[in-house]
């Protein structure tokens, strides 16, 4: 037995493939870092292929790491290696800008032979999270911001990256916060980038200069958080890909140059009555709501205990540090950025939240998930938030972890968070990043060689 397609979904993929002329179709599947893969069919094998569930792929991908490798443990990454049926998600159907020939991409999610949905998959997890708001009629709402850097193509991974030249024929040196020339110097890009989201669907809004040299950000409009991920998902591939026509690289890393700031991917976070529609993070007078708060409460208790999730590599822990406007700790307050949790200006249909501790390099169906699983436990369990912080957040005491060390050792004790996601999601997770730990300790670093080789 196999996870079947519904005729209707069929039918509307096979006609819109037609209408469009789609040769090729690539199935994309995110792993557990948000890194796409999958396979690419020519257009009529993959129609046949949906039809007759035959569209398999090793289970395998779904827990490999950064690194290419396998958790040692085979309980996580049996030696077997079932394959998974994929099943693709017709909403996520695009397509696929600057391709040579007519070229579809879409999501797939994964089903095991019994037609149930393999629960480790950062999509699947996310949808159990959106069940449980659901079964109390609420709905969430997100808006991501994505930040990330253009450099110069950089082939030897031992030199540091470089901003890249600009249309100026200069590289940037110094922060350019906000700056509309500093903007322009990467216009035929930008255009570009705008250029393949509309083509490929995507609902993206504005893009700034952030303060680092030769660094944007994308803001996402406001929306479902599935198809928010999806979104990030691919804005992601749409970027690297015009980047490399443009030979520069663009880069997701949280913390990719020294002494520029990091890169995040804000999470703004609503919850709204699925029947009335009235956002419920604010009262009939505009005033906070008592299920705010506790959502507020909940993030502020459980967050730093998912870190992870939302700061899944070595590299991410870089970017929360005072000095570069990223957070330290979980204080909450009114349009203060020094805050872990920000409240935006707004009036009260738009009351939000604001999670500034996502980095940009995390998978943004899990750091999605890990963000409304710890507000909605907030709210279920009536959390207190402690009171706001007015004026910098920084001068408190640092609330998150210092290093993905620390970070995992607190995610292996999360057992309330656990229980929502799931014990074989934990389990997988926790051994695809100590995994990638164990990797980076075996590294000798530059840093190393240059004060020890010849001095200890």
């Amino acid at each position: 037995m196999y996870a079947p397609l519904p005729e209707a979904d069929y039918l509307a993929i096979q006609s819109w493939l037609t209408e469009r002329g789609i040769q090729e179709v690539e199935c994309m599947v995110p792993d557990m870092n948000g890194v796409i893969r999958g396979k690419v069919l020519p257009a009529q094998k993959f129609l046949k292929s949906i039809k007759s569930g035959s569209l398999r792929i090793a289970s395998s991908i779904l827990v490999v790491t950064v690194t290419g490798d396998y958790p040692e443990d085979t309980s996580v990454a049996p030696y077997s290696d079932p394959d998974v049926v994929l099943v693709p998600d017709c909403r996520t159907l695009r397509l696929m800008p600057g391709s040579r020939i007519p070229t579809a991409m879409v999501i797939t999610d994964t089903y095991d032979n019994d037609g149930d949905p393999i629960g480790i998959s950062p999509r699947q997890v996310l949808k159990k999270v959106l069940k449980l708001y659901a079964d109390k009629g609420w709905r969430p709402i997100v808006a991501p911001e994505l930040e990330f850097f253009l450099t110069s193509v950089n082939t030897d991974p031992d030199l540091p990256l470089q901003p890249p030249i600009g249309r100026s024929g200069r590289a940037e040196t110094a922060s350019e916060p906000y700056g509309m020339e500093a903007i322009n110097e990467y216009e035929d890009i930008i255009e570009q980038i705008y250029d393949y989201a509309e083509k490929a669907g995507l609902d993206i809004d504005t893009m700034i200069h952030e303060a680092g040299a030769a660094q944007l950000e994308i803001n996402f409009n406001h929306g479902d958080p599935l198809e928010q991920a999806d979104q990030a998902l691919l804005f992601k591939r749409i970027v690297r890909q015009v980047a490399l026509q443009h030979n520069v690289y663009a880069t997701f890393m949280a913390k990719p140059m020294e002494n520029q700031p990091g890169s995040a991917m804000h999470i703004h976070q609503s919850v709204v009555s699925v029947d009335s529609g009235r956002n419920l993070f604010s009262t009939p007078n505009g005033r906070d709501s008592a299920l705010f708060k506790s959502h507020v409460a909940g993030l502020q208790r459980l967050l730093p205990q998912v870190a992870p999730l939302f700061a899944p590599n070595v590299n991410s822990f870089r970017r929360m540090r005072p000095q570069f406007d990223a957070p330290i700790n979980v204080q909450w307050g009114v349009d203060n950025r020094s805050c872990g949790l920000r409240v935006p200006i707004s009036d009260p249909q738009n009351r939000r939240i604001e999670n500034r501790l996502p980095g940009a390099d995390a998978n943004p169906y899990l750091s999605i998930a890990a963000s409304l699983v710890c507000g909605y436990i907030g709210m279920v369990e009536r959390m207190q938030p402690r009171a706001q912080v007015e004026g910098s957040a920084y001068r408190m005491a640092r609330t998150l972890p210092r290093n993905l060390y620390e970070a995992l050792d607190r995610f292996s004790h999360a057992k309330l968070v656990r229980k929502y996601l799931g014990e074989d999601f934990f389990e997988a997770f926790y051994a695809i990043k100590y995994s990638e730990l164990d990797a980076y300790q075996a590294v000798i670093s530059s840093w190393e060689r240059e004060h020890l080789l010849l001095k200890v």
